[in-house]
């Protein structure tokens, strides 16, 4: 049972690491109709460059702050005006491949000019165990789902509770009417990259004190991000938050229960079971299409 119950905390907090990035995903999706397969390099790039300001002689705190800045302008702003806007124009399935190789020009690059090795990344959260109803819990898994879900907290109420959130919202929903009744669609559109970008900065800040910086780490957490945002519901962002955290519980059961061998083939197969009877998603909308 102990085990258990330590299993269920870790699988949260990977879970809610998953979730800041499908919301990402989602968020893309819904104002831009961008499918980033790019999304898991953009969670393992942001440490390589906190790492190289570190190098550089940097306090960590400093470096986070310039981790963060660059991972705004880099896979935010760059990301939107040189390689989305311009491929949009061909539609949505070019811009699909043109980000597939993005995440291979990111991997590429990190290996060529940061480091092949896995490298060890200091921790924003406590370390060490903390005993929870007679249970000992990882301390920092309990530091990285509080930090996770209040920033899951502070971005449902920035879209549900804000002018700004409306606006986003109106943008995403129907850019047309959105700009009839002056709603800079634009803008919002690249706030919503802007986001995406600070969100795959904190997940590389969580997640990579667990897992090491590794240039090959991107692979795993963006299929990971990607299955939570299908199986919660592509156009919902409270589909892809329910998604990452029950794919977290989902891979520590399957490390534990099944086998590390078959660890990434658990998710799969609960995917292609929700796909099967669910195609929208566990909390998606369905949408009907005329032909």
């Amino acid at each position: 049972m102990s085990n258990l119950f330590d299993l269920l905390v870790a699988g949260l907090a990977t879970g809610a690491i998953y979730a800041l990035v499908a919301v990402g995903f989602t968020l893309l999706w819904q104002t831009s109709q961008t499918i980033n397969f790019a999304q898991g390099e953009f969670v393992m790039l942001p440490a390589f460059l906190m790492l190289a300001a570190m190098h550089a002689g940097a306090p960590f705190w400093l470096a986070i702050i310039l981790g963060i800045l660059l991972s705004m302008i880099l896979l935010g702003l760059a990301f939107k005006m040189l390689l989305v806007d311009p491929m949009m124009r061909h539609g949505v399935l070019p811009l699909a491949i043109a980000t597939m190789a993005l995440a291979i020009g990111i991997k590429e690059a990190v290996k060529q000019f940061f480091s092949a090795e896995a490298s060890p990344f200091p921790s924003i959260v406590p370390t060490g165990d903390i005993s929870i109803l007679g249970h000992a819990v990882s301390l920092q898994s309990i530091g990285v789902l509080v930090v996770a879900i209040l920033a899951v907290l502070g971005l449902t109420t920035l879209l549900n509770r804000t002018s700004l959130g409306h606006q986003m919202q109106a943008a995403a929903q129907n850019p047309t009417v959105a700009r009839i009744i002056g709603v800079p669609v634009e803008r919002m559109i690249l706030l919503t990259f802007l986001i995406n970008a600070f969100l795959v900065a904190l997940a590389s800040l969580l997640i990579t004190p667990i897992y090491l910086a590794k240039f090959s780490s991107g692979e795993v957490l963006g299929q990971a991000a990607f299955i939570a945002a299908i199986v919660g519901g592509f156009n919902q962002v409270r589909g892809a938050i329910a998604g990452g955290l029950l794919i977290g519980v989902l891979d520590n059961l399957a490390a534990s229960y099944v086998s590390t061998q078959y660890r990434a083939a658990v998710p799969l197969i609960f995917l292609i079971v929700v796909i099967l009877f669910r195609p929208q998603g566990l909390l998606g909308r369905a949408e009907e299409r005329t032909v």
